[in-house]
């Protein structure tokens, strides 16, 4: 008997030390966000996911890494952030990327309009109107179908839905004019309609993953479903939570936050094809990220039962900071893709470190910090 008592005492023990070891506390949450946050800046140009040269500073990968660091900015003790931030737009004259209509190229439009929050510069969101005034004027005629003409000119991919949205979004919110919204609206509900599961809860990452199977399970990637989840939560912080549009994307955020919590691997993270855990058992840094962002603003918001969603987010932010280096670098981001696949310890990418951002904006908030 005292042998067993001394076992028992011993489990005790160490499932107490387990429990304060991953215990959350907004300090903490700081310094590791500082941390990824200045690694990243000094590496900004680093190649750690295969690619042969930089990413332009305002394509997509880099507007993903803005709408993380910006909220980093606003939670820092020094206007640094902002000052690098700042300095971005000013060389790039407030321009959005090359194309036209590609989500992907409005992506850093967010970062221009929470710059012109923060300084009320009006030329820091000119050219962003500009183009979206003529983008609802001449409005893409294309087929959402994968592979038809021009068909990347409307919101065809899942990941279109972080990039492009929450920049009309915010921008209905500025100016208050709302054909911004409108427009929006029109295009997500069109999306939405092509590329989400009712029976999962999940989108499809385009029209080519309907219908295919990978070891049995249907293929919703993982990132990708992370950037719908994100972009949500971040068009719903733009809307009035009494509106019918709000209304609208709660409907979604609530059966994808369900979904999330029900799948979420034993670790911490997300399988890289969701439905697939057995087989994609490596971590995931980046769509792990954004689920933990979106949970946790759910919390924060008093939309998701705090004791039970609480559980899973404290475990995927505790997934995530374990794969953050000394120097603070994160790994195990998945490089540029549109599928489930590999990842490593030593690979990262731009957007990695966004997310890793976002998630942390909310999970301060969570646990105490004001």
């Amino acid at each position: 008997m005292k042998r067993t008592a001394i076992f028992t005492s011993l489990l005790i023990f160490a499932f107490s030390s387990l429990t304060q070891a991953q215990d959350i506390k907004p300090t903490e949450v700081k310094k590791i966000m500082e941390k990824v946050a200045d690694w990243q800046i000094d590496n900004y140009q680093g190649l750690y996911s295969g690619h042969d040269k930089p990413h332009h500073p305002l394509d997509w990968t880099n507007g993903a890494l803005y709408v993380g660091m910006v909220k980093w900015a606003a939670m820092a003790e020094t206007d640094k952030y902002y000052e690098w931030l700042k300095d971005i737009g000013q060389k790039h004259e407030w321009q959005l990327h090359r194309r036209k209509y590609h989500a992907d190229d409005h992506t850093v439009g967010q970062l221009y309009i929470d710059l012109y929050r923060k300084y009320q510069d009006k030329e820091m969101i000119e050219p962003t109107k500009e183009q979206f005034n003529f983008i609802m004027y001449h409005p893409s005629l294309s087929s959402l179908h994968w592979k038809t003409p021009y068909h990347q000119d409307r919101w065809n991919w899942c990941d279109a839905l972080f990039m492009s949205p929450p920049v009309w979004a915010k921008l209905y919110n500025v100016t208050g004019e709302k054909k911004y919204l409108d427009f929006m609206m029109t295009e997500f509900k069109a999306t939405t309609d092509f590329l989400f599961d009712k029976k999962e809860n999940l989108y499809y990452r385009d029209e080519s993953y309907m219908g295919k199977l990978d070891n049995g399970t249907k293929i919703f990637w993982a990132r990708g479903n992370g950037w719908v989840f994100a972009g949500l939560v971040n068009v719903m912080n733009e809307l009035d939570p009494k509106s019918k549009e709000y209304k609208y994307f709660l409907n979604i955020y609530k059966k994808m936050a369900a979904k999330l919590l029900d799948i979420q691997t034993p670790e911490g993270h997300w399988a890289m094809s969701l439905l697939g855990q057995k087989y994609y058992p490596t971590p995931e840094t980046s769509g792990t990220s954004f689920n933990v962002y979106g949970l946790a603003w759910g919390i924060n918001q008093g939309i998701l039962d705090k004791a039970t969603y609480t559980p899973a987010v404290q475990k995927g932010w505790n997934a995530l900071v374990g794969h953050v280096t000394s120097e603070g670098m994160l790994g195990y981001v998945q490089p540029i893709g549109a599928a489930p696949g590999k990842a490593w310890a030593d690979k990262t990418e731009v957007y990695g470190t966004g997310a890793f951002l976002s998630a942390g904006s909310e999970i301060y908030k969570l646990y105490g910090g004001k």
